[in-house]
């Protein structure tokens, strides 16, 4: 009968590492390790970039030890969908992200920062905007290794886009590719997979991405799952043809052998707002039958993302060069605006689906002469212009040089709600890592760049009891860090990595409006990443410890 108390006195060793001192301890804090596990008063120790122990330490030593009573400590929250990729290269502290206990931000929403040719690098140092860098990579690993190398704030790692894959060997043609260029886009999967791509994205609503075809996505997926990545997906819709679009994402993770994860669960525009309920059933169905679809989202009844999805993609096809001299032209134009009006299911009509031109709202703009309507409605520039919303919109696209970034109005905040307690979803907030000054107060941009996560624990978990804090944790860390197949990442244990935040539970939440988006969120005290504070008091230290973390086809060494 002594078995029970050999284990206890293991256990207890186990959270008790025997050392002299530890470089950081963390006292008295209601720890949240992850796991969605009861809370409980304890400690946690770092040692280096792991931590090293978590439970009551007793008179165990600290180099620095952190005064947490009436704070909660747990792991660092994991962003599933950044579009930090740019940001990170001009102010690499990634603030709004760790003002809100981010510590890893995981890209690649169909796009990815490689692997690039000669002239998509060129197109990308032309397409910049307000935000200038130099393009001095050409693969994907060489992009968060560039990260690495100059310091980052926050742990960086991406799937590589299919979009990506399509451009290097297609272009933006509206065509299937040959076999030879498909063997081609399967060899760079396979490259970016050995390289620690975390698996393939794709945002099949955009072109050229709406160009391809569902076996040539099962082609590419099926590369990344003989690596034990994950297929995750814009998918072809969120709107009309939701539930078709889901059973093609279904249909590729059963013929690739692969997890799948649906990027930002929505059901866009209020003609669809019912359709939630089957979309969610038909998950769990599947993952009854063994497949592992999993899904994320951000907690806004509101997207952003350009008026490229407000026209047709067949206008876009060859780039945007060639779409802007498209749009040039009166039978071209007319067909346009005839479309973007008229309802389909033959494409994602986003203009359609907010329910009109006051339901959109322009915040990013590249020509420095229309940067005077940021924050107006397309319906209020279109009054100003003396255009009819269509044409406005399609003015906007040609003297900007770029796709205008807007905010759609789409979702309803019940369905919010529904989603956030489905025990398979985690969050992201499809936005960059922006800070309220500098280049970045020259563009607006949706609330979510600054309180996704906070708007999680703080309105939705302390406020309205939609979740509790337990599982409100499991699924900003654990949970996603299990789906991506993390080593060591996304749980308060010895062994694991020191990304730690400590937050005030009584004082957490978002700040961030649509009127007013380039606000902090509150309530985050610390942030450890890998064992580095980044975060201090709420101040930033001024540190950038964060590392690429690679997926599980890694061919490396670390």
């Amino acid at each position: 009968m002594r078995t029970p108390l050999i284990l206890a006195a293991l256990a207890s060793l186990a959270s008790c590492s025997v050392t002299d001192e530890y470089d950081v301890i963390i006292r008295g804090a209601t720890i949240y390790d992850g796991s969605g596990e009861p809370c409980r008063v304890g400690d946690v120790a770092i040692d280096g970039d792991r931590i090293a122990a978590v439970g009551d330490l007793g008179d165990a030593a600290g180099r620095h030890t952190l005064d947490a009573q009436g704070m909660a400590v747990a792991p660092g929250f994991i962003n599933m969908l950044s579009w930090a990729t740019r940001t990170l290269l001009v102010d690499p502290r990634a603030l709004s992200d760790v003002k809100q206990g981010v510590t890893l931000n995981i890209f690649g929403e169909g796009a990815s920062m490689g692997p690039l040719t000669p002239a998509m690098r060129s197109g990308m140092a032309r397409g910049q905007g307000d935000l200038k860098f130099d393009v001095t990579w050409t693969t994907l690993a060489e992009y968060l290794q560039t990260l690495e190398a100059g310091g980052v704030g926050v742990n960086v790692a991406s799937f590589v886009g299919a979009t990506t894959l399509r451009i290097h060997e297609v272009g933006y043609e509206n065509r299937a590719p040959t076999e030879e260029e498909l063997a081609r886009m399967v060899q760079l999967c396979r490259s970016a997979m050995e390289d620690g791509a975390l698996g393939l994205g794709s945002s099949l609503i955009y072109a050229p991405a709406f160009y391809a075809k569902t076996d040539e996505l099962v082609a590419l997926a099926r590369v990344v799952g003989e690596y034990g990545g994950m297929y995750i997906s814009h998918m072809r819709s969120e709107g009309n043809q939701l539930l078709e679009a889901l059973e093609e994402l279904i249909h590729i993770a059963r013929e690739a052998g692969v997890a799948a994860e649906i990027y930002h669960l929505k059901a866009a525009g209020e003609e669809n707002w019912h359709k939630l309920e089957p979309l969610i059933e038909r998950v769990e169905a599947a993952r009854r039958e063994g497949l592992d679809i999993t899904a994320d989202m951000y907690t806004y009844t509101a997207g952003s993302t350009g008026l490229d999805a407000a026209m047709p993609p067949w206008v876009q096809a060859g780039g945007y060069d060639r779409w802007r001299h498209q749009l040039q032209k009166p039978k071209v134009r007319a067909l346009v605006k005839k479309e973007m009006t008229t309802p389909t299911t033959k494409w994602e009509n986003l203009y359609l689906a907010a329910g009109g031109a006051d339901k959109v709202l322009l915040v990013g703009f590249k020509n420095p002469a229309l940067k005077k309507y940021t924050g107006k409605t397309l319906a209020e520039v279109a009054a100003l212009r003396g255009t009819d919303p269509e044409d406005t919109a399609i003015d906007l696209v040609i003297a900007d040089g770029s796709r205008v970034q807007c905010v759609y109005f789409l979702m309803s905040e019940e369905n919010i709600r529904r989603k956030l307690r489905l025990p398979w979803l985690s969050f992201c907030s499809d936005s960059g890592a922006p800070a309220p000054e500098g280049a970045f107060l020259k563009s607006s941009t949706h609330p979510r760049a600054y309180g996704s996560f906070a708007r999680v624990i703080g309105k939705y978990t302390r406020d309205e009891g939609v979740l509790t804090m337990e599982e409100a944790i499991h699924k900003l860390t654990a949970l996603p860090a299990t789906n991506l197949k993390l080593k060591d990442r996304g749980r308060l244990a010895p062994g694991h990595y020191a990304d730690v935040v400590v937050f005030d539970p009584a004082t957490v939440g978002d700040r961030a409006t649509y009127e007013d988006p380039h606000q902090l969120a509150v309530g985050v005290r610390d942030v450890f990443v890998n064992g580095v504070r980044v975060l201090a008091e709420g101040e930033h230290t001024g540190a950038l410890p964060g590392r690429f973390v690679r997926g599980p086809g890694w061919r490396g060494q670390r």
